[in-house]
């Protein structure tokens, strides 16, 4: 299977936009929430996001997976932080996590690293 997945982060950004033209109170209240749990404190922005993949893997939320590549690349994170947080969570997913890592988040990182170099 080849994923698009320019068109998938494209597609997940502009349903939100969509989305929050009929359900601005409901849009809003999940992106009060992002705001405030990626708020850097304890754990910076770059941690945050590299646990975000590796829940992503965990949870085979795909447009999950495509974001948070990007945005974890985007906050400074390395390709070998991601893929290391997308094996921490094969450990608790198996077979499911490990099939994410090696295909839909491995063509997030082909597709995205050179957006940040």
């Amino acid at each position: 299977m080849t994923y698009n997945v320019r068109e998938m982060l494209d597609s997940f950004v502009g349903g939100l936009e969509e989305l929050s033209k009929t359900n601005e109170q409901h849009v809003g209240a999940f992106m009060g929430l992002l705001g405030a749990a990626y708020e850097p404190k304890a754990l910076d922005l770059k941690t945050k996001e590299i646990i975000s993949v590796a829940i992503s893997c965990y949870s085979r939320c795909e447009y999950c997976i495509v974001y948070h590549c990007y945005k974890a690349l985007e906050a400074g994170a390395t390709r070998e932080e991601i893929i290391e947080s997308s094996m921490v969570s094969v450990a608790f997913g198996g077979g499911p996590s490990m099939a994410y890592s090696v295909t839909l988040l491995k063509a997030s990182l082909d597709e995205f690293e050179g957006d940040f170099k």
